[in-house]
């Protein structure tokens, strides 16, 4: 069965941290995991409700992922508006459960960001302290002029690349602080290595969606 989250960016950067197999514990006030059965339902969400959220980091990210159909089938299917708004209702004390029965990784398909987004900001090398504008800025510098520590920094920071890379691609080349041709050399740079080192866990989007 297909199933879609939509999801904030401490969210993903838990689903990140699991190597995207799995969805983080649920909060106290959350008693129940809602993912949702239609793409365009968690496209709203995310758009709507997360990007323009400070507790979602500004930022709504869509994700899909396969679990077991005889397991899922075994949770209620609700109706929460509209027949598009269809919900499965798994209980936050059977999620540990539920992922052992996700199959492969879990998937970004679509990602939105409000004016506040500043990303994951990472705690260490060059992007460290740097919001997700600035770090693709120096990402484009260290391209320029040293290979190797451009491949060290994208491998040190892997969680602020995987993360950030969605608002890299959409931010029109960060309002002219970067030349658009050297904008588009330096994600396509960043992917090749990321398919080089990660291809288990795809960044978002693909080349070809940008090229």
């Amino acid at each position: 069965m297909k199933l879609y989250r939509p999801v904030g960016l401490a969210e993903l950067a838990l689903n990140f941290d699991s190597e995207m197999r799995a969805f983080p514990p649920l909060r106290p006030e959350q008693p129940i995991f809602y993912p949702v059965l239609n793409e365009d339902y968690a496209v709203q969400i995310a758009g709507d409700w997360n990007a323009p959220d400070s507790k979602s980091g500004f930022a709504g990210y869509v994700t899909e992922f396969d679990v077991e159909p005889e397991y899922a089938s075994g949770f209620p299917k609700k109706i929460v508006g509209s027949s598009v708004h269809e919900e499965l209702w798994v209980p936050a004390d059977e999620l540990t459960e539920f992922n052992r029965h996700i199959i492969g990784h879990i998937r970004v398909t679509r990602a939105f960001f409000g004016p506040g987004f500043t990303g994951f900001v990472p705690s260490q090398f060059g992007l460290k302290g740097k919001t997700a504008r600035d770090q693709f800025i120096c990402l484009v510098g260290t391209f320029g002029y040293n290979g190797m520590d451009f491949h060290c920094e994208l491998s040190a920071n892997k969680k602020a690349v995987f993360l950030n890379f969605p608002f890299w691609v959409q931010a029109e080349y960060l309002l002219n602080d970067v030349a658009p041709d050297q904008g588009v050399k330096v994600l396509r740079a960043i992917q090749k290595v990321w398919r080089e080192h990660s291809p288990e866990v795809p960044l978002f989007p693909s080349v070809a969606e940008f090229a």
